[in-house]
């Protein structure tokens, strides 16, 4: 049990010390009249001792009662935690405590550093009041000018902060409890069709951007994916590709192979002849390197795998050349995705060949695709079951133009 010390006065006078002018029967002490006269003692959870000061001896006593009832629920917090800085508490204790790689922790810390810590960052992290939570998160759009799913994504980060500072016992609550995040800001996809992909192929200035065109059309990969695809990944009598690894280009560092940040990044995707074919006469007419850092990477940009920055560029160019509208590469993984969820694939099968994290990332992505899906599915019920005689069209039942559809692409002879 704690205990209540007077500051003001020795607790062991010497017999010939004089007695208080201010309060009789005592000795004053050195610190007789600064600051606050009671002292709260009591030991934490893990037995060192905590202290506090108060101005009556009540409140000093009613301190201790709380902090002893603490101990016994599970509930106890260490009052000088919450003095830690919301900067010092993201280096020291949230970051390191995400499992993350170091690119990972490096894009991390950078949106704290361009919209958290400017705000908050000296400010003690048992400061942060709910309706300061609430402000902030307008400030992402209407100060900083985040669109899209940006400030959803943000908020997330600082979210995850200030709930590990409540499950580390820093802070009794986080101010963003009761604060509704903002909204994902989700859009409609619109991939790219067969024909427009085969007309990007046809258009493309090196053989070297449209084998990756086709590729990424044909089992979804990412930018990075594909970019780091190594030969060894590739089993052309199973016809599937191993995804196992990626390249990565950080500000101001070379490129270099990396794992994949997820384990449900890493997996298996099987593809088509097609797919089979291309790679194949690829990698015949250009032989991936089998020495170096590069050894055995597929697409190569002279002495060094292609960058992101090139890609992107590279895609700019061929939409135009085309004459279609600017694509981004990750629609071509879009692409990769209607043409599953046009040909009946369930969601669960859609998310494991993408790479999500969990199906409801595909949901939130693609559900008006498999909407789209289902709306063809009864189509072809309605034509199936229409009365002897009269097919949906004639009966009203199905327009006689639902627009393009997109189809797989067609394995050439």
């Amino acid at each position: 049990m704690g205990y209540v010390a007077d500051r003001w006065h020795k607790t062991r006078p010497k017999p010939d010390e004089p007695e208080c002018g201010e309060h009789k029967g005592l000795v004053a002490s050195m610190a007789h009249g600064k600051g606050k006269r009671w002292q709260a003692r009591y030991d934490d959870p893990n037995g060192n001792e905590v202290t506090s000061l108060w101005r009556t001896k009540t409140e000093a006593e009613a301190e201790i009662v709380k902090q002893e009832a603490a101990k016994q629920t599970g509930s106890w917090l260490d009052p000088k935690a919450g003095k830690v800085t919301v900067e010092q508490f993201i280096t020291d204790t949230w970051l390191p405590a995400q499992n993350i790689l170091d690119r990972t922790e490096t894009v991390y810390r950078g949106v704290l550093d361009l919209y958290l810590i400017p705000e908050w960052g000296q400010r003690e992290i048992r400061s942060i009041k709910p309706s300061e939570a609430g402000a902030w998160q307008q400030k992402l759009t209407t100060k900083y000018n985040l669109k899209g799913t940006y400030p959803n994504r943000v908020s997330g980060y600082v979210r995850s902060v200030f709930r590990l500072a409540v499950t580390d016992r820093v802070i009794p609550v986080s101010p963003f409890d009761g604060i509704k995040a903002p909204s994902p800001g989700e859009r409609m996809v619109q991939p790219p069709d067969v024909v427009e992909v085969q007309q990007l192929i046809a258009a493309a200035y090196k053989p070297l951007w449209a084998a990756m065109i086709e590729l990424t059309a044909l089992t979804g990969m990412r930018s990075g994916e594909v970019r780091g695809l190594a030969l060894e990944n590739v089993d052309f009598l199973r016809r599937t590709i191993s995804v196992e690894q990626q390249l990565i280009h950080e500000n101001k560092k070379p490129l270099y192979l990396d794992k994949l940040k997820t384990s449900s990044g890493k997996r298996v995707i099987p593809i088509t002849q097609r797919a089979v074919d291309l790679l194949a006469a690829y990698v015949q007419k250009y032989p991936p390197r089998t020495e170096g850092p590069w050894a055995g990477v597929v697409f190569m940009l002279g002495t060094e795998p292609v960058k992101r920055a090139t890609i992107n560029w590279a895609l700019k160019a061929t939409c135009k050349k085309a004459g279609v509208g600017h694509r981004h590469w990750h629609e071509l993984r879009h692409h990769y995705a209607s043409v599953l969820i046009a040909g009946g694939e369930n969601p669960k099968v859609v998310q494991r060949r993408l790479g999500h994290k969990d199906v409801m990332t595909t949901m939130r992505t693609y559900a008006h695709l498999f909407a789209e899906a289902d709306e063809q599915t009864r189509g072809v019920l309605e034509a199936a079951w229409a009365p002897k005689g009269e097919s949906a069209v004639t009966a009203g039942r199905i327009p006689e133009s639902r627009g393009a559809q997109v189809l797989p692409l067609q394995v050439s002879g």
